[in-house]
């Protein structure tokens, strides 16, 4: 009984580990030197995963002085990730976000604000129902200076909660952009079933929370 119980035991262990980093390619991704974007007509990039990229789209979009967002997969160790392949959790990639945003009018620290925000920081491995190492919540930086303010929001967060925040930070590697039928998914899909359950909803919550940074309507 005791063999059974200690094999039970190791494979619970297991199977409850993210298989997305539980290999030496992607301790190589969590441990290399970031990759700084830089500024291109007066823009700047900065990357997020936080569940499904249709919800966090929206959120970023909706800010003062974002100009765009746009849906990927970042934070693996594969080359031209997928949908379907991102999905299997083998990738090491995380659904997430390219946000091109004016550095004079929102900050980077305003954007890793919005981006604790929108979520529930605590939740593990994804968000609400959406499930698995491709949703989960990663912060990429691009230097030692965006490093640093992820980590001191990061530990701001875990003792006003009390809880440990399941945000991982990654040093920036490379965005690979996701398939064109996922681009604006939000906006075009209006009357779908996940948009109007779960998309709309995260983003009503944000904007209540955030009324000063969202974009004025015109």
């Amino acid at each position: 009984m005791k063999n059974i119980a200690l094999t039970l035991f190791v494979i619970v262990l297991f199977s409850c580990q993210n298989n997305a980093q539980a290999n030496k390619n992607q301790e190589a991704v969590i441990n290399a030197k970031p990759i700084e974007v830089p500024i291109k007509n007066s823009k700047a990039k900065a990357y997020f995963a936080s569940g499904c990229f249709w919800c966090v789209e929206a959120i970023y979009e909706s800010v003062k002085g974002v100009d765009e967002v746009i849906s990927g997969y970042s934070g693996g160790h594969t080359k031209n990730p997928t949908y379907d392949a991102s999905n299997t959790g083998r990738t090491g990639h995380a659904e997430a976000v390219e946000v091109i945003y004016d550095p004079k009018v929102v900050s980077f620290s305003t954007l890793v604000e919005v981006y604790f925000g929108s979520q529930d920081p605590t939740q593990v491995n994804g968000q609400g129902n959406d499930r698995g190492s491709q949703y989960r919540s990663i912060i990429f930086y691009q230097n030692e200076a965006q490093k640093q303010i992820i980590l001191k929001k990061k530990e701001a967060l875990a003792k006003k909660l009390n809880a440990k925040i399941a945000a991982e930070v990654y040093p920036f590697q490379k965005f690979w952009v996701a398939e064109d039928y996922h681009q604006n998914y939000e906006r075009l899909h209006p009357n779908n079933s996940y948009i109007q359950n779960v998309s709309v909803p995260r983003l009503n919550r944000f904007k209540a929370k955030f009324p000063e940074l969202i974009k004025d309507k015109h």
